[in-house]
């Protein structure tokens, strides 16, 4: 290609994505319409005071209740734990009510929050709260031996505050909760913190406490919010109350064709703590007076389904594993799915193979989305008039400029695969700390690299070809093992599936593949001979591994990486 024929498709690639949006979606919105998400928070408390706002194991949260619950505990917080503006509160947490509750107090009271996965190891949790220099947590007591563990190293932790899975529940069903938890499950390992506070202290003695106003403007930090914890040393992505709003903002205007105020229901099995479910679940739904049915345990798929049952939901996001297993009960497509309008998938590709399923049984598209915790985390969505999957991540959100680059920073145009790059009000401007890594994921004219390869067609649809780091080089050839997966998903018998490359001295790097199958008769054969019918040579895996199960983030996502360590 001519330099300038090269210069030409370049400029043209700028914002064609503009041509493919759906009507009546802006081309900028305002991330400024707001001082802060309390402010947004107290609008949706006032305009649905009496309408449902959290629902978990049978007990509904009114706005009007979340209203209250939270000045409470933001009082407590100022005046007997004397918590100041910006100072570091933690929440270890799974998706029960004490989350939002807590959440949204904290936020009121002008603190940053600090999302801690409660899966953590007692190493993972010293970590993350001397990094960000946290004075505050709250943990549900199955976990608090976690913190026990991890006390002696943390240097900033003044206050711990524990809570039981049960305390915003009716009595009665509270201590059945936890008698079966503590004594017949055991999942409540002993621990000894004599300085804790309960949760019910904290909401008890708030209620007789004066809530002081606090004056927050949209720059300043709303949450540090760890990521690269699966590929190497967690970094806190400073993510401002304006970064959230501008997603909140991107996703009301991209989906106001389709949702209603004050009448949506969203299931939410996603954690919280989880930048995906965090802003798109509790955040935006609360904005529009959504109800969150809060999912604790979505490992328990048949329960979830119970859960799902009582509900004519209307919205729910998750990830392709989530999905998967979904459509792969059979009670599941026996629901009522009369009035679901949005189903959203991210954090990892969704196959193709699950789109179509899904869309069989629920009669409603699975929209693909792409994001990052330093994005707040939505990029990309898929236009909410798709008729079927489409095989790509979406458009570009309004507000939000995207570009491909090679590995020298030079602007690729359509249809080439390189590293995908983001401008937009949503993105962070740093990681907590770090301007060492801060400066690793910013070019000098401020694009934030993804560390995704990806290209952009003629419309504007972006694809996502794979991590940088996942891609397999096969003979000089790049091999993508999402394009893999989504083959090998369709052979008879294989549950989920993972592949890697793995070093080989004739080519560099060969195709493995990792399957958990549904028949126990597969063979190993006979996937590589159903690839060889689907794949160009090397392609096609050379191994063939089947395991019980796959290594999974907290959200479900398979992480490759421990599987390539292993293989090696």
């Amino acid at each position: 290609m001519q330099l300038k024929e090269y210069q030409k498709e370049v400029a043209s690639v700028e914002k064609v994505w503009l041509k493919s949006y759906p009507p009546g979606v802006p081309v900028e919105i305002n991330p400024d319409a707001y001082h802060s998400l309390v402010e947004i928070f107290d609008i949706s408390c006032q305009r649905f005071r009496d309408k449902p706002a959290f629902y978990n194991f049978g007990t509904t949260l009114t706005y009007g209740q979340m209203n209250e619950y939270s000045h409470h505990i933001a009082a407590y917080f100022q005046q007997k734990l004397k918590l100041k503006k910006g100072d570091r509160i933690a929440l270890m947490l799974p998706n029960i009510l004490q989350y939002p509750v807590m959440l949204f107090g904290a936020l009121r009271a002008g603190l940053v929050v600090i999302n801690v996965n409660p899966l953590y190891t007692a190493a993972e949790l010293t970590f993350q709260l001397n990094n960000a220099g946290v004075m505050a947590i709250i943990t549900l007591e199955n976990f608090a031996n976690t913190v026990q563990k991890a006390l002696p190293q943390i240097t900033s932790l003044k206050h711990i505050i524990i809570t039981r899975i049960g305390d915003l529940l009716p009595r009665p069903k509270a201590w059945a909760m936890h008698f079966v938890l503590k004594y017949i499950q055991r999942k409540i390992p002993k621990y000894t913190l004599p300085n804790a506070i309960s949760f019910h202290d904290v909401l008890a003695e708030g209620r007789k406490l004066s809530f002081v106003h606090v004056p927050l403007i949209n720059s300043d930090i709303a949450f540090l919010q760890y990521t690269g914890g699966t590929t190497g040393v967690p970094k806190g992505a400073i993510l401002t109350h304006r970064n959230i709003i501008a997603n909140l903002m991107q996703a009301e205007a991209w989906f106001k064709s389709i949702l209603v105020e004050g009448q949506e229901i969203i299931i939410t099995a996603l954690p919280l703590y989880h930048i995906f479910s965090l802003t798109a679940n509790g955040l935006f739904f609360t904005k529009i007076g959504g109800l969150n049915i809060l999912i604790t345990n979505p490992r328990d798929i048949p329960s979830m389904v119970k859960e799902m049952k009582k509900f004519k939901f209307t919205a729910i996001t998750g990830v392709n594993t989530l999905f998967n297993a979904l459509i792969k009960n059979p009670d599941f497509k026996l629901l009522d799915f009369s009035r679901l309008r949005l189903a959203l998938g991210g954090g990892m590709a969704v196959q193709r193979s699950v789109a179509e399923t899904w869309q069989e049984i629920t009669k409603a598209p699975l929209l693909e989305a792409y994001g990052l915790t330093e994005t707040s985390p939505c990029v990309t969505i898929n236009p909410p008039d798709l008729l079927a999957y489409n095989g790509s991540i979406g458009l570009p959100v309004s507000s939000t400029d995207i570009c491909i680059l090679d590995d020298d920073g030079k602007e690729l145009p359509f249809n080439e695969g390189g590293e995908l790059a983001v401008k937009g009000p949503q993105v962070m401007s740093g990681y907590w700390q770090n301007p060492e890594e801060t400066a690793k994921v910013f070019t000098k004219d401020g694009w934030l690299l993804t560390g995704d390869v990806a290209l952009v067609d003629d419309k504007g649809f972006v694809r996502l070809l794979e991590r940088k780091k996942d891609m397999i080089l096969v003979s000089g050839f790049n091999v993508y093992p999402n394009e893999i997966e989504n083959i090998l998903a369709k052979v008879p018998g294989v549950r989920e599936v993972a592949v890697v490359g793995i070093p080989d001295e004739h080519s560099g790097e060969i195709v493995k593949a990792f399957i958990v199958k549904d028949n126990p008769e597969l063979t190993a054969e006979e996937v590589i001979a159903y690839a060889h019918e689907h794949l160009t040579p090397y392609k096609v895996p050379k191994q063939v591994e089947f395991r019980e199960e796959l290594p999974k983030t907290n959200v479900g996502k398979i992480l490759r990486r421990v599987l390539r360590d292993k293989a090696k």
